[in-house]
């Protein structure tokens, strides 16, 4: 038998071990059925399957630490997109996973590095809060390639899907059964906010295509060749 505290008790009949356990107000509980004798512990059942879960959620959490999740990039990647892989990543470095960041380089693409560097040092400014890289990016064949760690839990910011918004973003609004709903406001400053990330990442024409950095590049070519 094991006491509450996980001190040694000794070997007893199961008569004694179960009048022991209700002398003391609690349960007797087999964890090792396959012993030879059983080993029983002495320990409110509850509390017993409190501990449990708390261990099963600490190796849960080791087992995602050993998880290598990708997410790939492009030079000439859309805002929208680049929004999306970025909360993609957020989500995986939360759960204790490591990210690995690949950018592909496509045909003329390769004579301009810059921009594929630009693309993947802005993704590691912007997810700086959750996650470091590892080292900084390098250029293997024709792409670039980083893999980033999470932050410890202390010094990693709260999960942006997890946070509760200020009551300043929020107004009341009924709805249809006459409850209040609420809805988020966009300040001036959360605009200039949006408008300063979406600047600094290839912007979409009126057309809805992005503004490819090598556009000009491929025209200039075309002109010279013609």
């Amino acid at each position: 038998m094991i006491g509450d505290e996980g001190q040694q008790l000794g070997v007893f009949s199961l008569h004694d071990a179960i009048k022991m356990a209700q002398s003391q107000g609690v349960d007797l509980v087999e964890i090792a059925p396959n012993a030879t004798p059983p080993v029983c512990r002495v320990v409110d059942y509850g509390k017993f399957r409190y501990e449990q879960a708390k261990k099963d959620k600490e190796s849960r959490k080791h087992q995602h630490a050993n998880k290598l999740k990708e997410i790939q990039l492009s030079a000439a990647i859309d805002p929208h997109d680049f929004g999306v892989k970025l909360s993609h990543a957020v989500d995986f470095l939360c759960e204790e996973m490591k990210v690995k960041v690949a950018l592909k380089f496509r045909g003329r693409e390769m004579a301009h590095q810059e921009y594929g560097f630009k693309v993947v040092n802005k993704f590691l400014e912007d997810v700086a809060l959750y996650g470091h890289p590892d080292a900084p990016p390098k250029l293997i064949g024709k792409g670039l390639t980083v893999v980033l760690s999470p932050l410890p839990r202390n010094k990693r910011a709260k999960h942006p899907k997890g946070d509760e918004q200020s009551p300043a973003e929020h107004s009341d609004e009924p709805t249809d059964a006459g409850e209040s709903r609420p809805v988020k406001v966009r300040t001036e400053a959360s605009e200039t906010s949006r408008h300063a990330k979406e600047s600094s990442l290839p912007t979409a024409t009126p057309g809805g295509f992005v503004n490819n950095p090598f556009a000009a590049l491929e025209a200039k070519l075309d002109q010279v060749s013609s």
